[in-house]
């Protein structure tokens, strides 16, 4: 008997000393993401500057930028660059902007006259800009745009900057585009204004005062030289090119994108027969530059996105 619990008691300490602790528990590390949604976008602004006859060019830009999917949500503009700025803020199509930019000729646009030049300010009025620009935008004030657009202009008193981007379009437009000598100075919005160019051609620093993330601009002051000077228009115009020219100097630095149209600093200020030549300088230009533009965009969207966050 006493046998028996011995080898009873034997066994069942074998047992027991066989069995395996149980494993340690290891805590496991796991991974929170921050919900994120949509990745963050950036406020991409146009700066088209002034350049006269030379606008043709921001037509080609701007079909490259849509058929490249690179959304626009600002448009800034200085003279020319305001006018085709606005046909396009008004409709945001590229073709309509297209087919309405080259109706466009330079009748339509200058009313000279001896005596505008002899009892006013400059050889032409600017009512017939305005005019046109009635007839063809069909967005009276600059509040109903379909993006947010401004044009800027200078007071021609006291020299400063001015932004126009509420109520009429048109008005707007004659303003900015106002070629100091060639033009008739504009009275709006209690000032008397002339081109934007005087003071800013490429006017980066009122997108970015708007909220830009990001400023696309366009410079089509060109190549000074002009050895074909024959009447006081041609002075004047020279003038004004100049001066636009180097203003630009001093801003473009500014932008994050330039894109300057090769190929088309011959062309005079007000020919407008090379409207395709300067529209496919416009287009090729774009296209050099679209890698870039994709690269900021998608430079601005990293440092914006929130990042993972990892926690035990």
């Amino acid at each position: 008997m006493r046998l028996a619990s011995t080898l009873a008691i034997a066994g069942l300490t074998f047992l027991l000393g066989c069995q395996t602790a149980p494993p340690a528990t290891v805590p496991k590390t796991t991974v929170i993401q921050v919900a994120q949604g949509p990745p963050p976008k950036p406020k991409i602004a146009l700066v088209l500057g002034g350049g006269a006859a030379r606008g043709f060019a921001h037509v080609g830009v701007i079909r490259v930028l849509e058929q490249e999917k690179i959304p626009i949500d600002m448009v800034v503009g200085t003279s020319v660059g305001s006018l085709i700025g606005a046909i396009y803020a008004a409709d945001l199509s590229s073709f309509d902007l297209e087919w309405t930019a080259f109706q466009l000729e330079k009748d339509d646009l200058f009313d000279f006259g001896i005596m505008n030049a002899v009892t006013g300010m400059g050889f032409a009025k600017g009512e017939k800009l305005e005019a046109w620009v009635k007839g063809h935008i069909k967005t009276a004030n600059i509040e109903s745009m379909k993006i947010p657009f401004a044009a800027v202009a200078t007071d021609l008193n006291w020299g400063n900057k001015v932004v126009l981007d509420n109520g009429s379009v048109a008005r707007a437009i004659r303003a900015s585009a106002a070629i100091p000598g060639v033009f008739q100075p504009v009275q709006h919005q209690g000032k008397i204004l002339v081109d934007g160019g005087v003071v800013d051609n490429i006017p980066i620093s009122v997108a970015k005062a708007k909220g830009a993330d990001i400023v696309i601009a366009v410079d089509i002051s060109g190549n000074v030289g002009n050895t074909n000077i024959t009447n006081l228009v041609g002075v004047t115009l020279q003038a004004t090119n100049i001066m636009f020219a180097l203003n630009v100097e001093r801003s473009k630095k500014e932008a994050d994108i330039l894109i300057t149209p090769a190929g088309i600093g011959d062309i005079g200020m007000l020919d407008f027969t090379q409207k395709k030549r300067c529209m496919q300088a416009g287009i090729e230009a774009t296209m050099k530059a679209i890698p870039s533009v994709r690269k900021v965009i998608d430079a601005w969207v990293a440092a914006h996105s929130r990042p993972t966050i990892p926690a035990s």
